[in-house]
């Protein structure tokens, strides 16, 4: 049977508006979010100290995802990039699978951020409900990405700018209470915090290790510049400088603030559902500093929030254009961005404001358990696509990629069995186990809506060739 050819590309139709510094800029950003910001605060209150080798030994799998999908990438840029690759190494259900999966990761993420964002609000303004201030943002950012890509990218270049300035200036005070001793916690503030109150792991390694399903929430979005590709000026020179600046990114920005933190506060003060940044800085007590800190992480929150509303359009669109999506999704606006899937997730983001009405303690744990499922599947998805990948290449079927992998494919190996160690951790906790379940349900939907698309177009479920010229 000869392979059908893909009648619409998904970057057909896209503005090419995001440049360098965007790119750059939405790759740090990606790496700095409500995760780090908000989650934290739960982790270290469960592994103490040793969350900052849980956050390092994350990290270091997180880059070896991000150099498989940085291999192939560059081997075809594509702005549907997961499920792109899934849909060509695996077969045109796993695409499927993978795209959608990928859009309800960001829908669940985009309800978390949106749930920290209303939380930061109380910092300021206590007597203003949850859901109120998550419905605000909701309909703010949904209005900056209806506009144009242009806009979100310079939004998101703000936003990013904001965290990472903000970090490093956190980090540079911090270092200023220790070595220095000025402050309200100068007192207290020693290196040997880090081991001084029941040591490095006082809660064992074994509670160490199982909050890494929720330090690896905190990673999710890293992966977003590939999503970026189909929009990107020139990905050949942007994509591979942002992914190889990653390892500088998560030394300085969760392992480095990491460090200082709980050198500058002794890790038993700290708890679920507040900002580990905002505590620090409360307890050093510099005027004004825990209120520019919220503002910080308030920031963090709209960011991820903003960057789902971008990707989820954009899957939506490269479902519809491969016939796995209804058709009204592969449509552009006047402005060239998609604006019917931009909507439809927006709209059922707004659930997250639901559950900030009906079960504000739990919102936060309930979608970010989900989301982090969700994130680990698409990341499963890459590794086994660059293993599939690096086999044609060895193999003399496919075009060697200008940014192999380190190792080739034996990293993409170290760093799925890891993931499927971390499936069984979130099995194994009885709060986080509920996402397994909603997975269940979700994969039931795919099933049958898979069913539904293929009855309607049989030729979904076709392989098809990829077009392998690079995309200018």
């Amino acid at each position: 049977m000869t392979s059908a050819k893909v009648t619409q590309t998904p970057e057909e139709g896209y503005e090419r508006g995001l440049g360098s510094r965007q790119v750059q800029m939405i790759a740090i950003g990606g790496a700095i979010g409500v995760g780090l910001f908000m989650g934290a605060g739960a982790n270290i209150a469960k592994a103490g100290p040793s969350i900052i080798l849980m956050y390092a030994l994350a990290g270091v799998v997180i880059f070896f995802i991000m150099r498989a999908l940085g291999e192939l990438l560059l081997y075809r840029p594509v702005s549907g990039s997961f499920a792109e690759y899934a849909r060509e190494f695996l077969g045109p259900f796993f695409g499927f699978v993978t795209g959608w999966t990928y859009w309800l990761m960001w829908v669940v993420t985009g309800m978390a951020e949106l749930t920290a964002a209303a939380i930061y609000i109380h910092f300021w303004f206590p007597e203003i409900p949850q859901w109120v201030s998550a419905l605000v943002f909701l309909v703010v950012l949904f209005g900056v990405n209806l506009i144009s890509v242009k806009i979100f990218g310079e939004v998101e270049f703000w936003f990013s700018m904001i965290k990472v300035t903000a970090i490093i200036g956190m980090i540079v005070i911090g270092l200023g209470v220790l070595t220095l001793g000025f402050s309200d916690a100068g007192d207290t503030a020693a290196v040997s915090n880090l081991w001084s109150h029941d040591g490095f792991f006082p809660n064992g390694i074994g509670s160490s290790l199982m909050t890494l399903q929720g330090v690896m929430f905190a990673y999710l979005a890293v992966e977003l510049v590939g999503v970026t590709a189909g929009e990107s000026e020139n990905p050949e020179k942007t994509l591979p400088k942002a992914i190889n600046t990653l390892p500088w990114r998560i030394i300085v920005f969760y392992v480095g603030a990491l460090l200082v933190i709980l050198s500058v506060v002794k890790w038993t003060e700290f708890s679920a559902g507040e900002s580990p940044f905002v505590h620090a800085f409360g307890k050093i007590g510099i005027p004004l500093a825990a209120g520019i800190v919220n503002f910080v992480v308030l920031t963090a929150a709209l960011s991820s929030c903003n960057s789902g509303m971008y990707s989820t359009g954009r899957m939506l669109r490269d479902l519809a254009a491969n016939s796995e999506a209804p058709q009204a999704f592969s449509k552009l606006n006047a402005r060239k961005t998609p604006a019917v899937g931009i909507t439809v997730s927006v709209a059922l983001m707004g659930i997250g404001v639901i559950l900030n009405y009906v079960v504000p303690e739990k919102a936060f744990l309930y979608v970010t358990s989900v989301a982090t499922a969700a994130g680990i599947w698409t990341w499963m998805m890459i590794l086994i696509s660059h293993i599939r990948y690096r086999a044609g290449v060895d193999a003399g079927r496919l075009p060697a990629s200008p940014f192999p992998a380190p190792g080739g494919s034996l990293f993409s190996w170290v760093a799925l069995l890891f993931l499927i160690g971390v499936t069984g951790m979130i099995a194994y906790d009885k709060d986080a186990r509920i996402c397994l379940y909603v997975a269940a349900g979700w994969a039931v939907a795919l099933a049958v809506g898979w069913a539904v698309m293929k009855n309607r177009n049989p030729h979904i479920a076709e392989r098809r060739e990829p077009e392998l010229e690079k995309i200018g």
